[in-house]
């Protein structure tokens, strides 16, 4: 095996021979601790150990929807799950393993998002064994290993691009992420090559099941590639680019993606009442064609826009929104009504090809960093949609909870589903 791999990949065998090398790490020349999808954390681990880093993260809520539904739920997020409760989204325990030539990442999940993930991927619907109960709990489990100093291959579920943003809302500058984010892929399951090029770039190979899936839609698999160059200390480009065959039992239709992204440092007064300010600005366009679809009639282009401002260390306030079209409904997420899931779909809210949506949304964002360890935030959201898409008072549980199969239809019932949307978050997040 270690001969085939050496020749696919143009290596002597005596790379092979060598049981530790160094890998040489990209982006460590300049403080990337301001950017948006990117730890703040400076400091060292003071738990490091020689072969096992530990981690510990905890994203806590509480929403409050001015339109108050009555069964509590929300529409459309992939943040926050209900409102008017305390809710703990996402608690993980992992870390890193290192021992010569070999890596692993474990991080698990408990809370909403052990269901709210799982229950965006379709892909379990299809093929034996359940494959969300069996992958739930993990956000990333991969393991690999530093084929040379430049390149290393790992294997198992890993995050995703997720539109510039991180899966963690410790890591982000807003919590409800705009809908280029929120509809763009959380994790990918399969294999990925890590090609550092220059201490100011890097490139990502994907070969994986599919866009936010554990398993594979139909008969092919997903690829694609994340280029990032990191010039200066002040700049950030990315760019990610997919393909891949994502409509469960539609082998004929084939989608592609790509999202690319800027980040800019525009002050940096350390001593000055404000002491950071930078942007983000991300660009995403597909489409899928094929199967009794056009690009003409299943499409997504999107933005979203923020802009940040730290005060000394402790504080910091994001402004900005977003807006995206998606004709076809493919990327939109499918309103929980009656449990309807990616999977079962929802016989009130069509994703027929071209049925048109489009939505845009603003917030406002206040933090309060007392340690690196630690952001307490304050949220204000407004979004829109040109169809009915959100939840209204009458909520979208049928009287008496849900019935049926997942998404069916219930009689003498109407979801309560409204075109706008007003509500404040509060949140505790935690990084050890």
């Amino acid at each position: 095996m270690k001969k085939t791999l050496a020749t696919l990949l143009g290596l002597s065998s005596a790379v092979f021979a060598q049981t530790d090398i160094t890998p040489r790490v990209a982006f460590t020349t300049y403080d990337y601790s301001w950017l948006n999808g990117n730890s703040r954390q400076t400091s060292p681990s003071p738990l490091a150990g020689k072969v096992f880093t530990p981690q510990f993260n905890l994203d806590a809520n509480y929403v409050h929807s001015f339109a108050r539904p009555k069964d509590h739920t929300l529409v459309g997020s992939t943040n926050s799950g209900r409102t008017g409760e305390f809710q703990l989204q996402q608690i993980g325990i992992g870390g890193d393993f290192y021992h010569q030539r070999v890596r692993g990442r474990l991080m698990t999940q408990f809370g909403m998002y052990s269901t709210m993930t799982p229950r965006n991927d379709a892909s379990p619907g299809r093929g034996q064994w359940n494959l969300s109960d069996a992958y739930r709990y993990f956000s990333e489990a991969y393991g690999g290993y530093q084929l040379t100093e430049n390149l290393s291959v790992e294997v198992g579920i890993f995050m995703s691009y997720i539109g510039l943003c991180s899966y963690y809302n410790y890591e982000n500058w807003v919590y409800q992420m705009s809908y280029v984010s929120a509809n763009t892929p959380w994790f990918f399951q399969g294999a990925r090559l890590n090609h550092v090029v220059s201490d100011t770039t890097a490139i990502e190979y994907w070969l994986i099941n599919g866009w936010q899936s554990y398993g594979m839609f139909n008969e092919q698999p997903g690829v694609g590639f994340k280029f990032q160059h990191r010039p200066t200390g002040n700049l950030s480009m990315i760019s990610n680019n997919y393909t891949g065959a994502d409509t469960l039992n539609r082998p004929g239709r084939q989608r592609v993606h790509t999202d690319n992204s800027i980040q800019y440092k525009y002050l940096d007064t350390p001593d000055a009442a404000v002491s950071k300010a930078a942007f983000s600005l991300t660009v995403d366009a597909g489409c899928e064609n094929g199967g009794g679809v056009s690009c003409g009639d299943q499409n997504f282009l999107g933005f979203m826009f923020y802009n940040r401002l730290w005060f000394g260390k402790n504080y910091a306030m994001t402004l900005g929104g977003g807006a995206i079209q998606n004709p076809g409904r493919y990327l939109v997420l499918v309103p929980a009504i009656n449990n309807a899931t990616a999977f079962s779909g929802s016989s009130d809210f069509s994703a027929a090809p071209g049925d048109r949506f489009s939505a845009w949304d603003s917030s406002a964002t206040f933090d309060y960093m007392p340690t690196e360890n630690i952001t307490f935030r304050a949220e204000v959201n407004h979004r829109e949609a040109s169809v009915p898409y959100f939840a209204g008072r009458g909520g979208i549980t049928p009287p008496g909870g849900n019935q049926g199969a997942d998404g069916s239809a219930v009689t003498g019932f109407s979801p309560d589903l409204q075109r706008t949307e007003d509500r404040v978050t509060l949140a505790m997040m935690i990084r050890l």
